[in-house]
């Protein structure tokens, strides 16, 4: 049963003084009120605070309309009553329209592209993974994960089609429509609209959220979650940007323990793994100029995923 705690109102009525000044003002630590930043966070604002109870998380998000403050929470929320020891410890939720806040236990260990050697933890990442296959979806039944196979096909069916389309005369176009149009040819789009078994996802495949103390692996940063399938979470993971400084043959030898064992679910894994790296493509794309050796690195690697099969 989840410990009631106190949400700090005066604290929290300090922060969106701070907030409304100007949001860089929450930027850096803040000795006085006993907040050390964390690094991540994406565009939120993530400390450690020293309160009353010893040191906790607390996450400010930027309001938007997909009110990750609450997703995040309630997915916490779930996952302890599930059993889940692998997350962190939900404390209390304030659903303020201009900062949201929610605050959760802190949790040990090293993000896994900071260890010298990260493919050392991902047997304990699989594991994590396994035992959240066995979660239900509950509260998350008819709210798909953020970022969802189905969202991820309209970008680039539409989105980035048109994109490329108003920049005809830009010198990668033809390339990448080129693989956009082997993608289309793999059918890749239709396997992933077709029905699958949906599993609760944390919706966030970057090993920066994914902790690792030398024993067990633990994992941050739920704003995302929802519903998803098995392939395509773990082709998310394979294929997240983070994910390229482990050498593909650690990955491979790792999909049975995501859930690729069998014909369908390594034949809709295929599918999924050219259509996030393609989406990763389509992102770096948008910066090909200021990160363009990351931009021709994701394009070798759709151009090889396009003509080989991963397994």
């Amino acid at each position: 049963m989840l410990q009631a705690v106190s949400i700090p109102a005066a604290l929290l009525a300090e922060l969106r003084i701070f907030h409304r000044r100007g949001p860089n003002m929450l930027g850096d630590d803040l000795p006085g009120l006993r907040l050390r930043r964390l690094t991540g966070g994406r565009k939120n604002r993530v400390f450690a605070w020293d309160g009353p109870d010893g040191e906790v998380c607390l996450k400010l998000y930027r309001a938007d309309n997909r009110d990750r403050a609450a997703r995040e929470y309630q997915a916490l929320v779930h996952l302890a009553e599930s059993g889940i020891t692998a997350a962190p410890q939900p404390l209390w939720h304030d659903p303020d329209p201009e900062l949201p806040a929610v605050a959760m236990t802190m949790l040990p260990g090293r993000a896994l592209p900071d260890l010298g050697e990260p493919a050392s933890a991902l047997r304990g990442v699989a594991g994590v993974l396994s035992e959240l296959r066995t979660v239900q979806v509950g509260p998350f039944t008819n709210t798909p994960r953020i970022g969802s196979a189905k969202d991820v096909v309209q970008r680039l069916m539409d989105t980035w089609s048109g994109q490329l389309d108003d920049h005809a005369d830009d010198p990668h176009t033809y390339d990448m429509q080129l693989l956009l149009d082997a993608w289309s040819a793999h059918g890749d789009a239709e396997i992933l609209l077709e029905p699958a078994p949906r599993i609760f996802s944390r919706g966030d495949s970057n090993l920066l959220n994914w902790l690792w103390d030398g024993t067990d692996a633990r994992v941050v940063d739920w704003e995302f979650a929802g519903y998803s399938d098995t392939a395509y979470d773990a082709a998310e993971l394979v294929e997240h940007l983070s994910a390229r400084a482990i050498d593909d043959a650690w990955w491979i030898s790792l999909l049975p323990d995501l859930g690729i064992n069998d014909e369908n679910r390594c034949r809709r894994f295929l599918a999924a793994q050219r259509t996030v790296a393609l989406r990763w493509l389509s992102v770096l794309w948008k910066r090909r100029d200021d990160r363009a050796d990351e931009f021709d690195a994701q394009h070798a690697r759709v151009r090889d995923l396009m003509t080989h099969d991963f397994v």
